[in-house]
């Protein structure tokens, strides 16, 4: 039997608020264990929450930046159920009023062709305390410095039919809220992390099949390596002539298996009702208008540009377009080298750039090189200072900074780049004449030999000789 994949993604992603959505209590990460919660996120008699005007206007942005209908009147909502890191009893969160309602998204497949992505809704929502396992043999230890973090959480359709779908939708989002700077994105704080609701069905038939929801993933690897399993365990049990139950899963990714928390609730199961210690949220459209203002080029928009106004291949563009950081990088570097080539600086970007930050484990933001120093480093290659080859010597000498800038470097070890013709052919007439028995073969017909001979000339002249001109005038002095 050929099956169907359908999936669903429920992303948390933590605003970048200097304080929590209904308390003055700061959000900032790594403070001691229960340092940052304050009466209000304990959930003490007597004391009352107080909404975070940035958290509500870091929605709008969200919900601007995907096209979203934007609900007029929202209405805060209490989810109750007990848990140990839940101090309260309950969490603050928004059921059939969320601020943010119907949006989409595209995402760029494998094959280059795109696909919209629905968003159901982004309801905002405080975060609860952490529960740890490991601190205290046989105990449980909690810290409750999360509770009262504001979230939104950003509901996607079911609308993605592949893990790498998923992927790319997730990759989407957290390009985004960065680029609107809501989120700083840190999956290894939990800034960002997602849910995924994955059912499977018989190919061509319309009614889904029963879902199961994997909890609180945190890294792209484990989302797909996730949905993955999940999709294989419930195929096979159903082959299996098993049934699908609709639960609460955990991926454990040392184990690469899903395996049951608990089953999955319904809203009724959380006794939802309106909080009321908290007044509905009522949008005025000049704020949402001032908001949309303050919305940077957005990652679509950048890379349609970087297409169509810089003659950037797709790929080169989306992959630059990737992040927020990596394309202000790219920009700066392209105004650096004076506008030289945009071809040239993705390149660099892309293949020298990235794949040195990659075996280094790094982020752009922790580049060794500049973006000065990269631009100054690609004006001595368009205007022929130096050869691509002697570049990549450079380009190394700057992250380890052995100069300031490429000028300084080749200045240093003499790497200038010999452009002179008479000094050119005097390299190539010692080689020929070193070379006897391969001149010869070479005018017999062996033309592959021309490529010794130009390793030759190189090598004599240390990798300095221009390279285009030493083919021209090899050319032509081996032809007699």
């Amino acid at each position: 039997m050929e099956w169907e994949v359908v999936i669903g993604l429920e992303i948390h992603a933590q605003l970048a608020t200097k304080t929590k959505i209904f308390s003055g209590a700061p959000t900032a990460y790594g403070a001691e264990p229960n340092t940052q919660a304050c009466a209000v996120d304990l959930g003490f008699p007597g004391v009352l929450p107080v909404l975070n005007q940035e958290a509500v206007k870091m929605a709008i942005k969200f919900g601007l930046a995907v096209d979203a209908q934007l609900t007029d009147r929202s209405v805060f909502a209490r989810k109750n159920y007990f848990y140990p890191d839940l101090p309260k009893g309950y969490q603050i969160s928004q059921l059939d009023l969320p601020i943010v309602g119907k949006g989409q998204l595209s995402i760029e497949l494998e094959d280059g062709s795109e696909k919209i992505i629905g968003i159901t809704r982004a309801h905002l929502e405080e975060d609860a305390g952490k529960s740890s396992h490991e601190n205290y043999p046989g105990q449980t230890s909690i810290d409750l410095n999360r509770a009262g973090t504001p979230l939104l959480e950003i509901v996607s359709e079911p609308d993605m039919s592949s893990a790498k779908e998923a992927v790319a939708y997730m990759k989407k989002i957290h390009s985004l809220v960065q680029y609107i700077e809501i989120c700083d994105g840190n999956m290894q704080e939990g800034s960002f992390r997602c849910d995924s609701n994955v059912s499977v069905r018989p190919k061509g038939q319309k009614e889904l099949g029963t879902r199961a929801e994997l909890k609180n993933i945190n890294s792209f690897r484990n989302v797909e390596r996730a949905i993955n399993i999940e999709i294989e365990r419930q195929i096979e049990l159903i082959e299996d002539g098993g049934t699908v139950v609709q639960e609460t899963r955990l991926y454990d990714a040392d184990k690469n298996e899903t395996r049951s928390m608990r089953s999955k609730e319904e809203a009724n199961d959380y006794r939802y009702f309106p909080d009321p210690d908290l007044l509905p949220i009522v949008l005025d459209p000049e704020v949402i208008e001032q908001i949309r203002a303050t919305l940077p080029e957005l990652p679509n928009a950048k890379r349609d540009r970087f297409i169509n106004d810089m003659n950037l291949s797709s790929y080169d563009a989306s992959v630059l377009t990737s992040s927020r950081q990596l394309a202000d990088y790219f920009e700066a570097v392209l105004v650096a080298s004076k506008n030289q080539d945009p071809k040239l600086c993705a390149n660099w970007v892309i293949s020298q750039l990235l794949g040195a930050l990659n075996k280094a484990s790094l982020e752009i933001t922790q580049s060794p090189v500049s973006a000065e120093q990269l631009g100054g480093l690609l004006i001595r290659i368009s205007d022929n200072t130096i050869s691509g080859k002697i570049a990549k010597q450079i380009f190394e000498s700057l992250w380890n900074a052995e100069g300031k800038d490429a000028d300084s470097i080749i200045d240093a070890k003499g790497l200038k780049q010999v452009t002179d013709s008479g000094a050119i052919e005097a390299i190539i007439d010692q080689v020929i004449a070193s070379n006897q028995g391969q001149l010869e073969q070479y005018r017999d017909g062996k033309e592959q030999l021309f490529g010794f001979f130009v390793g030759q000339v190189m090598k004599a002249s240390k990798g300095q000789a221009n390279p285009a001109q030493v083919n021209e005038l090899l050319k032509a002095k081996l032809a007699g």
